[in-house]
């Protein structure tokens, strides 16, 4: 059985998306996941990007984009009333509720259902007490130790070359995007092993022509 590691920030909606069409896209296949929340805006920061909503004519798109994703794959999906916004809140609530640090699936379900289902604001204080009386979390999401296996996370994903959310882990191979899927279950199938052997290692011998 191979294990995933799936890379995640509730802020992304590519992420809530590529969770819920998961099951579907690897049925029939024999894994286990692991979920890690992780701070994109400091993977941003670390690569030197900006993220899709803060430049202004990809965030037009990026919105198009995910609703009709959205609508093609059946997955319901409400923009909120405000993004992007800062997530911190919900990664730490989610990394609270597991000793480990690594919530559920019910869990991680649940917040990325708070942030893109009903069209509300994501970071109301009022939802985010309801949200948090919910999941009944077994530590404060405000305690060292929470914040710290947060950064744990974020500073494992970036070790292992994580630019985004969301990405998966599997062996030392990283699948990044809900379009990624395809290349994932391939991968599990093991139906492609000369090309992940050959092609997969190959694309990164490509010479950088220039630098910005």
């Amino acid at each position: 059985m191979k294990q995933i590691t799936f890379y995640l920030d509730f802020i992304s909606p590519y992420a809530y998306l590529a969770f819920e069409r998961l099951p579907v896209a690897l049925e029939g296949l024999s894994y286990a996941v692991r979920y890690k929340p992780i701070l994109f805006a400091a993977l941003l920061k670390h690569h030197g990007q900006l993220g899709p909503a803060e430049i202004a004519p990809k965030r037009d798109w990026t919105y198009r984009q995910v609703l009709w994703q959205s609508q093609q794959l059946g997955i319901p999906l409400d923009l909120p009333v405000s993004h992007p916004f800062n997530p911190l809140a919900h990664l730490r609530l989610a990394v609270a509720c597991a000793d480990s640090g690594e919530p559920n699936r019910y869990v991680t379900e649940t917040v990325f259902r708070h942030v893109w289902l009903g069209g509300h604001e994501a970071t109301d204080a009022q939802r985010l007490q309801q949200l948090q009386a919910l999941l009944a979390p077994a530590r404060e999401p405000i305690d060292a130790t929470v914040k710290a296996q947060l950064k744990a996370h974020t500073d494992e994903a970036l070790a292992r070359g994580v630019f985004g959310v969301p990405t998966f882990a599997v062996d030392d191979k990283l699948f990044w995007g809900l379009d990624a899927l395809p290349m994932l279950r391939a991968y599990l199938e093991g139906s492609d092993a000369a090309w992940f052997d050959g092609p997969w290692h190959a694309a990164a011998s490509v010479a950088q022509g220039i630098r910005r």
